[in-house]
């Protein structure tokens, strides 16, 4: 919802998404997760990954998101990635694969917690019948991430939300959760940084931040560190991180582990921190900016789907099998040109759910982005996640840029859990 007038609508299906157990992915995430982690300290540090040759150094080093400007940063108690969405597929009844990392500032979770408030109130007995795991935890669980991974003392250290502005098209996600959390929700314009700490101006002066959830991207984070155009940033903010007085969620410099190129070497970087195999597998991936890839690739278009690596929110990609022959003649003479921005995957065969749409119920293909979050006391998975469906008839492409919607998830509780039902408030409404 635009201040200005303008309303946004983003699709929400009342057919919810079942995951009938989340508790046996769990152990896959926090491995994922973990993994994560220390491949951000190590790239960003003793870089003991690309010493040994498991990832080309080229390939970290000369990547946009790399962030030189932080390296030798240590956050503070050691986490980079405090909240991760992992995009899963599911194309059997328990077979589900890795599509893609969110460690940046993956967002949607303000559409976890309204679409189940919608459920709540259109179909209370599904909750009283089913043994559903309540998500809306969630702000607690983040605030108390944020607390945990303070770099002070304090018993209550002060946290902030920090938004670019109402123009922002995530601008109702960073205020919804401000609220819910009880922290305030700042501009740049509220932060300044004096001798390398953080404040935030109120009208009863100034008050020292210590935790600080960022969504600004990197580039516009700082102007001293990085764009020195930015007018979104708060400047001087990086001395103020590197010198261990303010914690930012997430670190700085996360957009590498983004990066599609990257998340094709995961099973090799959960196999070099962890010393096992991957628990959640990778959708094959052919690296383009390999010869044989490429060739094997350009052979075969028609039946592939190809990323740009640094692509998000459905664009920059080719869906081979619905594509036009010019899209794909397009995609061809692009591979060629620059192969290195390019990864390629077979089109998998997602699972469906029935969707409401305007000729009714009719099959609709989805995927399924748990929250994962790390502080200083461990790694925790949201019992709930965001299931995203592709809207259009046989359409693989479910980002909300694209057209697509979203559905509530129902995660069933094991027999041996203890039921957490609703909140009461919520679990009486109808």
């Amino acid at each position: 919802n635009d201040p200005f007038g303008e309303n946004f609508a983003l699709p929400v299906n009342i057919f919810e998404e079942r995951v009938d157990r989340l508790y046996p992915l769990s152990e896959g995430l926090v491995q994922r997760v973990e993994a994560i982690n220390a491949f951000l300290e190590d790239i960003y540090g003793e870089r003991k990954i690309l010493a040994e040759g498991i990832i080309p150094p080229e390939l970290v080093l000369m990547n946009d998101q790399f962030r030189p400007e932080v390296a030798g940063i240590r956050p503070p108690h050691g986490v980079w990635a405090h909240i991760c969405g992992i995009d899963l597929v599911r194309t059997g009844p328990d077979e589900f694969y890795v599509l893609e990392d969110n460690a940046r500032t993956p967002s949607g979770v303000s559409y976890m917690l309204e679409n189940r408030e919608a459920m709540l109130r259109l179909c209370p007995e599904l909750f009283r019948d089913f043994r559903v795991a309540a998500v809306d935890s969630y702000p607690d669980m983040l605030l108390e991430t944020m607390r945990s991974v303070s770099p002070g003392s304090k018993s209550d250290p002060v946290c902030v939300v920090l938004t670019p502005g109402h123009f922002n098209s995530a601008y109702y996600e960073h205020s919804f959760l401000a609220d819910a959390m009880g922290v305030e929700l700042v501009e740049p314009a509220d932060l300044v940084v004096d001798d390398d700490f953080v404040w935030m101006r109120t009208i009863g002066g100034r008050v020292r931040v210590d935790v600080i959830y960022r969504r600004i991207d990197d580039d516009y984070l700082d102007p001293l560190a990085f764009r020195p155009d930015s007018l979104l940033g708060v400047p001087g903010l990086i001395a103020a991180y590197r010198a261990g007085n303010v914690a930012i969620l997430n670190a700085p410099g996360n957009g590498i582990a983004d990066d599609k190129a990257i998340y094709s070497y995961m099973p090799e970087i959960v196999r070099f921190y962890s010393g096992g195999e991957a628990k959640l597998p990778n959708v094959e991936t052919f690296r383009c900016r390999e010869p044989d890839a490429l060739k094997y690739v350009l052979e075969h278009l028609p039946e592939l789907v190809v990323k740009l690596v640094d692509g998000s929110g459905g664009y920059g990609m080719l869906v081979g099998p619905t594509a036009s022959r010019t899209q794909i003649e397009e995609f061809r003479s692009a591979l060629i040109a620059e192969p290195y921005r390019y990864i390629a995957q077979p089109t998998l065969a997602l699972s469906t759910v029935p969707t409401l749409v305007d000729a009714g119920l009719a099959p609709r293909h989805v995927d399924f982005r748990p929250f994962v979050l790390t502080g200083s006391k461990g790694v925790q998975v949201v019992p709930g996640g965001l299931t995203r469906v592709a809207l259009r008839e046989g359409s693989l492409v479910v980002n909300s840029s694209q057209g697509g919607g979203t559905k509530d998830s129902f995660v069933l509780m094991d027999d041996g859990a203890a039921p957490t039902g609703q909140s009461q408030s919520q679990g009486q409404g109808a």
